[in-house]
Parts: structure tokens; C-alpha cells; sequence
């Protein structure tokens, strides 16, 4: 049975008759008004209901034809095509407690004491747009080629010279290969290393993006201690000597920001070389020590090449660049090459000139001393006001940890001071178990402004007085 059409048509408009018809029969189509194997009006018999020209309808069916919505035949005449479920998929909140519930949790902003985010106010935001806009320009009207898969080389060429001033690190552009930050350069790390299966010591506690990226990538946690020395390396010897990978933060622990001894440091690498293991360094906090000098890089020890050095640019300019940096060992920067051509390559060409730029004209280095000296600031009037409130506060890398009873529910803290603005992070979820968790908050020292800092302490005070 033919079904019948209710096409309005507007001939004002400047819309031709022909799509007005296709986009009619479409909507009605997609939207179940035609179901499929419903028979359609011939063209002849559409067009004298429409009053309009045969082969006005006759066109608007063939490309109704093309787009494999209907199916003419002229024994069976015209019908809706048979086709797939075009059901509305509704978007799915993350379930409680699920690891997307909390990325979200600790990624929310802007908001004080924050974690994992720079101080907006100490980025020179209109001089680094004026650079980027020339980039894009320069990016757009060049020749259309795909650009080098490792990235840039002028930017290749800075991250060298900087890292052999401010990291002592000593590496050719060639060993570089830009990425969209420290995941991205962990992901590109476990392609080419290819250990699925094998086991690897993360820090315990560790940042808890890290130790879900290896889980997806299918190894085996062996949580490994922190204390003052940083990761406990002999603890990491006596109960998993077999591991193939360590991921460790030896510049300042995260969370706890304690920086791994030398004496622990040439142990690990003394066993990495013997045992053939690889060692990512993820260098988060770069050379933002506000005390005293940064530490040189656990890369720059490295005599055998098993050390892999992740950095990025998410705490010293902004995330939103999506911008990081790996210095693979010298015997395997063909194969981070091919793999980044393949399956990883750069990020886009003018994000990477305009950062290049920026260090080049010197405006990065002068960018972190003055945030050094903000933080510092900041650091040290957020520990004077906490101080004579709490009795365990401590600096840990760009947070200041406040400790808490055995039992404290830090979690249902922080969120308690989320409508207020605030948003602490709780330690607990940085720990690889519920068994060996501690209770505290962390606060961000960049996302602390000193005119803020008396409320809002006093307002997180509050919220902890009332639910510990």
C-alpha cells in the first residue's frame, strides 16, 4: 500500500523544489514516519500531488536513490530501503565510583587549590596568541604537506638545548618526538617497548592516570613504597626483581614530593642495565623546584640507554596546549620514529612552531622564573596560614599536603567543598589499594592566589571539622 506524503512546499524560498522534496522524505524517513519496506507515490503520481514539474520528483528520487534511502524497482515500485536502527543513542553518565567519575573529579575547574594546572595570571597569554596567530598563518599558507610525524625541528632543536641547560640531558633533536602531553607519551612508549603481559613498579602512592594507562595496556602492577628517598628501589629488588618496566616521578614524587636519592637512583639503573629493564621518568614538574635548584633528570645518569624521559608542558604553560615531549634512547629513536609515523604522530605544526618561538626568544625561561617566584609566594603564605591550624602540613612538589586521622573520609571532603569553589584533591585515591591508602588533601600551591587564600582555608577548615 502506497503511503501517503505530507511534503509542504515553500516556493518563496530560495531552496530548490528538488531538495525541499529529498530533505522532506529524508527527515521522514530517519525520523520512522517511513518505516523501511514502506512503499512510496511513482514520481508521476508525487509530482501531479505536489503540482509540481515530473522531473522536479523524479530527481529528488534518484538522489534519494544514491544516498541508499529508497529502492525503485519496476516490478515492486518504490520503496523505503531496508536499513539499520537510526535510534538516538543517549549520552551515559560515568556509573559512581567508576574511573572516569574520578578523572573528572580531578581534573574539575577552575577552581582553588586545584592540582595539575599552572597559575593562569603568570602566563603571558596575549604574547604567546600573538605568536601562535603568526604560526597559524605561516602553517596555513605553507605548501600542503604532511609535517615530520616526530614533530617540528625548531621545536625538536629548543627542547634539546633546553634540556641540556635545565636538565642535563644530552640529546640530539633526533632522539625527540613531540606529543600531546605525558599520556600521549607513555602510550607511545608501551607500543614500541611492547611488554603487555609484564610487570611493572609504579609508586605507591602514584598518580592514578598513570597506573590506570598500564593497566589498559595490560601489565601487571607491583606497587613500590615512597618515602623520603623517593621510590623505595630495594623494596622494588626483593619482591619484583622480574619486572621489565619501572614508571617513576624521581624529580618530585607525586604525590608526595619527596626527590628519588642518587643512591637510589644509580641502584635502579645499575639493575635496569643488568636486567635489560626500561625506566620511564616522568618529569611532570620539570625544573619548577621552588626551593633551591631542580635536581638534574634520572636521564641524565643514564650511561646504557634504558631510560625514557617524558616531559611536557602542561605545568609550566597550560594543558589546553595538549604539549609534551619524549627523549627516546639513542637505539631506539628509528623505531619511536616509525611508530609515531604509524600510529602516533605530532601534533598539529603551528602549536609547535609558536612554542618554539616562545623558547627560542627566551620568554620561556623568564615565563618560569617569575612563576617560581608567584609559587613561591604563594607556598609559603598558604603554609603560614595552615599551619597553626592543622598539625601535619607539608610542601609536596607544587602541593601543600594537609594530613588527616586515620579514617578521614578525604574523598566525601573534597567533594563537600566543590560548590564552594575549592577543589582539593584527596590522597587516597593516589594509593594503588584501599589497604594501604592515607587520608589527606592535597592543595594545589598554583591555584592558590594569595587574596584568596584566608577564606578559603577557612572554609576547607570548616567542611573538615564537620565530616572527619
Amino acid at each position: 500500500m502506497t503511503k501517503p506524503l505530507n511534503l509542504p512546499l515553500d516556493r518563496s524560498a530560495k531552496t530548490p523544489l528538488t531538495e525541499q522534496i529529498r530533505k522532506g522524505i529524508t527527515a521522514a524517513i530517519e525520523s520512522g514516519v517511513l518505516a523501511p519496506g514502506v512503499r512510496l507515490p511513482s514520481w508521476l503520481d508525487l509530482a501531479a500531488q505536489l503540482g509540481v514539474a515530473r522531473g522536479t520528483v523524479r530527481s529528488a528520487y534518484e538522489k534519494l536513490s544514491a544516498a541508499q534511502l529508497i529502492v525503485a524497482s519496476r516490478a515492486t515500485g518504490t520503496h523505503v530501503a531496508d536499513r539499520l536502527s537510526t535510534t538516538v543513542r543517549q549520552e551515559v553518565a560515568p556509573a559512581p565510583g567508576a574511573f572516569m567519575r574520578m578523572y573528572q573529579e580531578l581534573t574539575v575547574g577552575p577552581a582553588i587549590f586545584q592540582m595539575g594546572v599552572p597559575a593562569q595570571e603568570t602566563f603571558p597569554a596575549k604574547m604567546f596568541a600573538r605568536i601562535r596567530s603568526s604560526a597559524v598563518r605561516a602553517e596555513l599558507s605553507a605548501p600542503a604537506l604532511y609535517p615530520d610525524p616526530r614533530g617540528e625541528l625548531e621545536l625538536r632543536r629548543e627542547i634539546a638545548a633546553y634540556l641540556a641547560i635545565a636538565r642535563g640531558i644530552e640529546c640530539s633533536p633526533s632522539q625527540i618526538i613531540i606529543t600531546g602531553g605525558f599520556s600521549s607519551g607513555l602510550g607511545l612508549a608501551l607500543r614500541v617497548l611492547g611488554l603487555e603481559g609484564q610487570k611493572v613498579w609504579v609508586e605507591n602512592p602514584g598518580f592514578p592516570f598513570t597506573r590506570r594507562g598500564l593497566e589498559l595496556a595490560r601489565l601487571s602492577l607491583a606497587p613500590i613504597p615512597v618515602d623520603a628517598d623517593g621510590m623505595d628501589v630495594d623494596y622494588g629488588l626483593n619482591h619484583a626483581s622480574d619486572a621489565a618496566l619501572v614508571v617513576v616521578t624521581p624529580g618530585q614524587q607525586a604525590p608526595l614530593g619527596f626527590t628519588l636519592s642518587l643512591a637510589r637512583r644509580l641502584r635502579l639503573l645499575d639493575w635496569a642495565a643488568r636486567e635489560g629493564a626500561w625506566v620511564v621518568e616522568d618529569d611532570y614538574l620539570s625544573e619548577l623546584q621552588l626551593k633551591g635548584r631542580a635536581t638534574p633528570a634520572l636521564a641524565s645518569l643514564d650511561r646504557a640507554g634504558r631510560v625514557i624521559h617524558i616531559g611536557s608542558f602542561s605545568k609550566t604553560l597550560t594543558p589546553a596546549l595538549r604539549l609534551g615531549f619524549l627523549v627516546a634512547p639513542f637505539q631506539l629513536a628509528s623505531r619511536f620514529a616509525e611508530v609515531s609515523a604509524c600510529l602516533s604522530p605530532a601534533p598539529g605544526p603551528a602549536v609547535q612552531l609558536a612554542t618554539a618561538a616562545f623558547m627560542r626568544d627566551g620568554h620561556y625561561m623568564r615565563h618560569l622564573r617569575r612563576t617560581k617566584r608567584v609559587y613561591a609566594a604563594q607556598s609559603d603564605a598558604l603554609l603560614k596560614f595552615l599551619r597553626p591550624r592543622a598539625s601535619d602540613v607539608s610542601i609536596a612538589g607544587l602541593a601543600v599536603l594537609l594530613r588527616l586521622p586515620d579514617g578521614a573520609p578525604d574523598l566525601s571532603i573534597a567533594r563537600e567543598t566543590l560548590p564552594f569553589g575549592l577543589a582539593p584533591t584527596p590522597l587516597s585515591l593516589w594509593y594503588a589499594s584501599a589497604a594501604s591508602a592515607r587520608p589527606g588533601l592535597l592543595l594545589g600551591i598554583a591555584t592558590s592566589p594569595q587574596k584568596r587564600i584566608e577564606a578559603s582555608c577557612d572554609r576547607l577548615i570548616r567542611i573538615i571539622d564537620r565530616l572527619r
